[in-house]
């Protein structure tokens, strides 16, 4: 392939280039790389099905598709859901965009690494984007718990979770987010994003949706481009309690859904046994891939409940330099992972193929890890070509814009060298050292804390200690003028009053300051909803699929495919 190949991922700040964009760049005739990157069934549509929709390909192309009400309301006779809870969107990204401008009102809180939609959506809208980082000393797994003590300590109205988590697969079972949902009923949103949980296994009923459906804050994302593989025809939807999907539905356009996604809705009913077997083989590939890919010598493997497997690249091997050659060298696209926010680019994520290509994949890894000598690893980062964003992704995001969004990021000023900068006004606080969040001090508060242990070496001068006190009450140097207002003088005098006096100076002091305790249900946010206010209907008028024609081979759509 061309060597101009490599600009295009240059050119692809937070995802890779498109496989036409790579075709055309190639100059080759034929079929395209062998793709590792995108994570979608290749085992469904069947053959059959893509011979049945390229039959009435033209139909298809020709004439305007139905209203989204139609096509969606077919897909809850499916999925036996309400239609008044789901919103159809053209593509998970139209929902994200949607949800973002309608229902996220001051600040999100996402783990990183994630889905770089969650973090850049919002942020380009100048919201405050709370990031709490996953440690790879945990495998990449959520500490719920921890999570939620995050939210608690910077405030955030919106918390987000992918469940199953892209890139790494990480799996929270439904009993600790059905808890976890409900510890943030006093958030003015929850976001589980049930993209890849079709290929989950963990559990028989892994989905909250019915859940979601009861709560009043609570919105489920799911993916139909991801489980079909269809990413081109872009369709997904969002299942949540009347009044937050109406929302969401409202502002959709009315043939947002195009004769594609129209077509294989309507042709889903006939076909579940194909979609179930689909499943059940991804699931199988997976656990085939990873034992394969486990065998490379130092290369980590993590455990994965998507469609895709999370690796570390041996020590030395620079993951910009293993995709090009694989795709140069082999004709096998890779995603690296340098530009996702909390990944470096020591990762690649891999998507579960058939055996036939996992064989290829690994033969190629082979080759540009090892060369002839096995187990000695690649050069060095040095010889990279140097544009990988990697970990200064996550300095440069997590250090500088959380806390702020974009516009406050331009116009924050630099700090002295080696201090972070003060947030600007209304920006958010940083954490305080008081609040218990973890351990690790540069990973844990993804907004620039002062760490504790650092400090003394970098600082010279001890002379931040007696400066932070707000109150002039303590230093009785000067009479003249430490503060026009000296009101605070006959505090002292009236001891037995119940509620101290220093109460109101702290939020003089502080434009938005963390709350110290829960935000009680009945408080909103800066300019936000509170839970009360997002409140649709307490009962749902489920509209029964009375009249259709019975689906052959769905299960619950609780549970997508959970057979086999």
């Amino acid at each position: 392939m061309s060597g101009n190949v490599t600009s295009l991922f240059r050119g692809t700040a937070a995802h890779s280039p498109s496989m036409a964009a790579l075709t055309r760049e190639s100059g080759e005739a034929g079929a395209g790389p062998v793709d590792f990157c995108i994570p979608c069934n290749p085992y469904f549509p069947t053959p059959a099905m893509f011979e049945e929709m390229a039959g009435r390909l033209r139909d298809i192309i020709t004439y305007y598709p139905s209203s989204a009400d139609t096509i969606t309301a077919e897909l809850c006779g499916l999925l036996e859901l309400p239609p008044q809870c789901v919103a159809m969107g053209n593509g998970s990204t139209e929902l994200i965009t949607w949800i973002d401008h309608l229902l996220v009102r001051d600040s999100l809180a996402v783990p990183v690494p994630t889905f770089g939609r969650w973090t850049d959506q919002p942020m380009e809208t100048g919201k405050r984007v709370d990031m709490f980082p996953l440690q790879e000393s945990a495998g990449f797994a959520l500490d719920l718990a921890r999570y939620a003590e995050f939210v608690r300590a910077r405030g955030t109205r919106t918390v987000v979770i992918c469940n199953p988590n892209n890139p790494d697969g990480g799996y929270l079972h439904k009993q600790a987010l059905v808890q976890f949902m409900d510890a943030m009923a006093d958030r003015d949103l929850v976001v589980i994003d049930e993209s890849f949980l079709e290929f989950a296994d963990a559990e028989a009923e892994p989905s909250v949706v019915r859940e979601a459906m009861l709560r009043p804050n609570v919105v489920v994302l799911r993916s139909l481009g991801k489980n079909f593989g269809l990413h081109g025809i872009r369709f997904g939807y969002l299942v949540a309690n009347p009044a937050l999907a109406g929302r969401v539905r409202a502002m959709l356009p009315k043939w947002n859904l195009n004769s594609f996604a129209e077509h294989v809705v309507f042709m889903l009913r006939d076909h579940g046994p194909e979609y179930a077997q689909s499943l059940h083989q991804v699931r199988r590939d997976r656990l085939e891939m990873a034992g394969r890919l486990s065998a490379l010598p130092g290369l980590t493997v993590y455990p994965s409940q998507g469609n895709f497997l999370f690796v570390r690249l041996p020590v030395g091997a620079e993951g910009t330099v293993v995709r090009d050659r694989m795709l140069t060298e082999h004709r096998i696209l890779v995603r690296e992972c340098g530009n996702k926010i909390g990944s470096s680019s020591r990762f690649l994520r891999l998507v579960v193929r058939p055996q036939v290509d996992v064989h290829r994949l690994v033969s190629g890894l082979e080759q540009v890890l090892y060369g002839s000598r096995r187990g000695a690893a690649v050069p060095g980062p040095a010889t990279g070509t140097g544009y990988s964003s990697g970990t200064a992704a996550v300095d440069r995001l997590v250090s500088e814009t959380n806390g702020a969004g974009m516009r406050a990021l331009a116009a924050q000023p630099a700090g002295p060298p080696g201090l972070a900068a003060a947030p600007a006004a209304g920006t958010g606080m940083p954490l305080p050292a008081a609040v218990p969040v973890a351990p690790a001090a540069a990973t844990v508060g993804p907004m620039p804390m002062p760490v504790p242990v650092p400090a003394p070496q970098q600082v010279p001068r001890p002379a931040p200690v007696p400066q932070p006190a707000p109150y002039p009450g303590p230093v009785p140097v000067p009479h003249p003028a430490p503060a026009p207002r000296p009101t605070p003088d006959p505090v002292p005098p009236p001891a037995p009053a119940p509620y101290p006096a220093p109460a109101p100076a702290p939020a003089a002091a502080a434009p938005y300051s963390v709350p110290a305790g829960p935000t009680p249900p009945g408080v909103p946010a800066r300019g936000g909803l509170t839970a009360a206010q997002v409140r649709g209907t307490d009962g749902l008028e489920s509209v029964p699929a009375e009249g259709r024609p019975a689906s052959r081979g769905w299960p619950d759509p609780a549970g997508m495919g959970r057979t086999g």
